[in-house]
């Protein structure tokens, strides 16, 4: 326990015989929607019903809250950054995710709660156990069945996403606030190994796509 609240997440209020979720995560330049639309199509082919979304932006208003965050990060306090994200997702979760889920899809979000704790706890120095809180709270405790860690060294992410021309306010950020994204992540993996699975970037789009199609099949097809 930290400060009262526990720091394990919850466990998934959804029942046998609902969707399947998976989370993809990782730090800038990772290839995370590439990668998560390329397994949506996969999978759509294997003949799932598949629903890909992301955060913030799955929703109409999501679509306006990743506009303010993204032109006005450099600016925004850290807890008013949480609480739009936040608010974001907790919107997301009810209008979208959820329904989903109890239709029997499988629901691939680029980015969901542990990017929260990735970014505004590990990068910006927000208390972590307060911000698993409040996820709890905006997600009503629903937790991915599957988390997918996409780890790329930052140096190499950066020059990625400074190749493509669209960086944002967060891509901007001192290297050293990057470098502790990373670690986070690392470290949330490590503590929780039967949700989350590392993946190496290294390699072509399609020789990661591959792993990352290994590692699905084989939860999509195992127990749950």
């Amino acid at each position: 326990m930290a400060g009262g609240v526990s720091t394990k997440p919850p466990a998934n209020p959804e029942g046998p015989g609902t969707g399947f979720f998976i989370t993809f995560e990782g730090p800038e330049g990772s290839g995370k929607s590439v990668q998560s639309r390329a397994l949506a199509a996969f999978l759509e082919a294997r003949g799932y019903d598949v629903l890909w979304t992301r955060e913030p932006g799955g929703t109409e208003m999501g679509r306006q809250v990743r506009q303010v965050l993204f032109e006005y990060g450099d600016v925004l306090d850290p807890w008013a950054e949480v609480f739009l994200f936040l608010a974001d997702r907790a919107q997301h979760v009810n209008s979208l995710i959820r329904p989903a889920l109890a239709q029997g899809k499988v629901v691939i979000c680029d980015r969901y709660t542990d990017s929260t704790l990735a970014y505004q706890g590990y990068g910006r120095g927000l208390d972590v156990a307060q911000l698993r809180m409040l996820n709890h709270l905006a997600t009503g405790g629903l937790v991915p069945h599957l988390t997918l860690l996409l780890d790329v060294d930052v140096e190499t992410g950066l020059r990625r996403r400074a190749g493509t021309g669209g960086l944002n306010s967060f891509d901007a950020r001192a290297l050293a606030f990057h470098q502790r994204v990373r670690e986070g992540y690392l470290r949330m993996a490590a503590e929780e190994p039967d949700r989350w699975v590392v993946i190496s970037t290294a390699g072509s789009v399609d020789e990661v796509q591959a792993r990352i199609q290994e590692v699905v099949l084989a939860r999509l097809n195992g127990p749950r």
